[in-house]
């Protein structure tokens, strides 16, 4: 009766986030931590963890292709885990290997339109895994509905130091002038993966902390974090629309910042020509209260 009770209030919640459910990030990037952890609280193998874990990462997929997700970014496995003892390490490889393949083969994948890559150190990976990477991204290659990049032997800071080695090559052989170094000469040097900005990120595990992963595109980018602490195994849809709701209370808070900003501008130049200010604050101004918004309406008779 207990467990009956607590699985209509999963329900009654989840239909509560669907209904106040205003827009989806673009890009959500996701720590998957827990599994090991996971295994220990059930008594039984890692490797059971792990293979639950990678369950929840296709029901991922689904919530994003349902909410209209366009790109996901998997921490799937980091440089540091090269550290990790040889079993658990063949066997995290044995499991990507065999889930790049089913997800390259899977109907819903290409029903989706799923494009699968890899970023990272990928050279450093078994080569069975390197065959299994170039088989899904030849498979899906074609389709752009829904990026999904599975970063492997990945680190941010290595991203980052290869970035800058290979500009300042540039630089020093003459290819690229000091003065064009750009956001563009940078981003053209990191792995070939993301196509956007991260709008979320999630980590599982109750681990407050982003370990390293994607520090260009998020951290630039500002992205919302989410922390909580079921492990991965655990996460269910109604805590990743809590997820998204952490991001749009961010993006609604962005909005108003924005506008007061405008609005500030626009009091302190007085009289003067300020359109882009103005244009700014016209934008934004359903995300000022009510008494905020009347004073923008002032200052758009006023012109």
């Amino acid at each position: 009766m207990r467990e009956r009770v607590r699985r209509l209030g999963y329900a009654a919640y989840e239909r509560l986030l669907h209904r106040e459910f205003s827009g989806a990030p673009s890009h959500v990037a996701v720590i998957q931590d827990g599994n090991r952890r996971y295994a220990r609280k059930r008594g039984v193998e890692t490797r059971q963890g792990h293979s639950a874990g990678a369950e929840t990462t296709e029901e991922l997929l689904n919530w994003c292709d349902e909410l209209g997700i366009r790109e996901v970014t998997l921490y799937t496995f980091s440089t540091e885990n090269f550290d990790r003892p040889e079993d658990q390490r063949e066997y995290i490889f044995d499991l990507v290997e065999e889930k790049l393949r089913t997800f390259a083969d899977a109907d819903r994948v290409h029903d989706a339109e799923v494009c699968i890559r890899a970023i990272g150190e990928t050279e450093l990976l078994p080569e069975r895994v390197r065959d299994a990477i170039d088989y899904a991204e030849t498979r899906t290659g074609q389709y752009d509905r829904l990026n999904l990049n599975v970063a492997l032997a990945y680190g941010g800071r290595a991203e980052l130091l290869g970035a800058a080695r290979s500009v300042a090559r540039s630089v020093e052989s003459g290819e690229l002038a000091p003065e064009d170094v750009s956001v563009e000469a940078i981003e053209d040097c990191l792995y070939e993966g993301p196509t956007r900005d991260v709008d979320l990120i999630i980590r599982t595990g109750g681990d407050e902390r982003t370990s390293n992963f994607l520090p260009w595109h998020a951290n630039g980018n500002e992205a919302a974090t989410f922390f909580c602490a079921p492990y991965w195994p655990e996460f269910r849809k109604i805590d990743f629309l809590r997820a998204i709701r952490t991001y749009q209370n961010r993006e609604e808070s962005w909005r108003t910042t924005r506008a007061r900003r405008a609005l500030t501008l626009v009091r302190a130049l007085e009289d003067a020509e300020v359109p882009q200010a103005k244009r700014v604050l016209g934008r934004f101004r359903d995300a000022l209260p009510s008494g905020e918004r009347e004073t923008v309406e002032e200052y758009d008779t006023a012109d």
